[in-house]
C-alpha cells in the first residue's frame, strides 16, 4: 500500500458489532484491519469467480464452435436421465 484514501462506510448494525467483536477480542488492532482483511479476502474471491466464469465462457465457446463445424453427435434424452437416476441409486447404497 503505497498510499492511504481515507473512506468513511456505514454497516448495517450486526455487521458493526462483528468488527468491533474482532478487534475488542484481540483478532485485530483496528476496524481498518479487519475491513482492510475482508477486502483483501473479497478481491481473492472476485479473482477466482472471474476465472472460473472465462473457463466457462471458453467451454461454452468451444461447445458452439463443435456445433457450427457439425462435430455434434445426436443424444436421447430419456438415456440420458435413465444414467443420471441411476448414477444417484449407486452413490445413494
Amino acid at each position: 500500500m503505497s498510499e492511504i484514501e481515507r473512506l468513511t462506510i456505514t454497516l448495517p448494525a450486526e455487521m458493526a458489532a462483528t468488527v468491533k467483536e474482532a478487534v475488542d477480542g484481540g483478532d485485530y488492532a483496528s476496524s481498518s484491519e479487519v475491513i482492510r482483511e475482508a477486502l483483501r479476502e473479497w478481491k481473492m474471491k472476485r479473482a477466482i469467480q472471474m476465472q472460473e466464469l472465462a473457463a466457462l465462457r471458453a467451454d461454452l465457446q468451444k461447445g458452439l464452435d463443435d456445433i457450427a463445424a457439425g462435430r455434434t453427435k445426436p443424444f436421447d434424452t430419456e438415456d440420458i436421465i435413465k444414467r443420471g437416476q441411476q448414477r444417484l441409486r449407486s452413490r445413494s447404497k
